[in-house]
């Protein structure tokens, strides 16, 4: 076989050639064009794993449901991460520790591929996506209290651009528009849906 052909057998070759190009950071007011923010607006720094692991039918992303008792978007569809705090030395070491309190994945069994643009949320978080890759078997146990459902879509389903919609809601009294990507029961929108259109956009571009 050659090299060329073994990279194209590689699961794992259109995700690594979209992480190689540039991308531009994006955020919750990107459907509001007309939102003037401040200039000196302070945002916490937070890390989200992108956690991708092998499956029989292609490649899967893992994703939690919050629990609806948290403060932060309570019942969303979220990747696993959360706030970086003093003892986490990156996004990338917060977003590794998160998701190992969150959905037990230790962060031995992540090979980090590489990060996506960071995200600003309407919640005041500045939050980098970090990409890795799962290996082993992964049995999730859901942090109580934190966490409600740990579950994991197709990657091609969540990287294809035109399964992607607008819709919006009233909230805070204005009318907010948001992506959304939804996977059989799973209403998948807000921030996670708008960096997850990013990658599909950037994985499209890579052909």
């Amino acid at each position: 076989m050659t090299r060329g052909r073994a990279m194209t057998a590689d699961p794992y070759a259109p995700l690594l050639a979209a992480l190689a190009g540039e991308g531009e950071s994006s955020s919750d007011f990107d459907l509001h064009p007309d939102t003037v923010l401040p200039e000196n607006r302070k945002l916490r720094p937070a890390g989200v794993l992108v956690a991708v692991m092998p499956a029989e039918d292609g490649l899967r992303l893992i994703l939690t449901k919050r629990s609806s008792r948290l403060k932060h978007h309570p019942g969303q569809i979220a990747f696993p991460g959360g706030k970086q705090e003093d003892i986490d030395a990156d996004v990338t070491a917060a977003a590794l520790r998160e998701a190992e309190e969150e959905i037990g994945l230790s962060r031995g069994q992540v090979e980090i591929l590489g990060h996506l643009p960071p995200h600003e949320t309407v919640t005041g978080f500045l939050m980098s996506p970090v990409i890795g890759r799962v290996g082993g078997a992964f049995d999730p146990v859901a942090e109580p209290g934190e966490v409600d459902e740990v579950f994991t879509v197709p990657l091609t389903h969540v990287t294809d651009p035109a399964r992607f919609t607008v819709q919006s809601r009233r909230w805070r009294g204005t009318r907010r528009y948001y992506y959304t990507v939804p996977y059989g029961p799973y209403y998948i929108w807000g921030a996670t849906a708008r960096v997850l259109r990013g990658l599909a956009e950037r994985m499209s571009a890579c052909g």
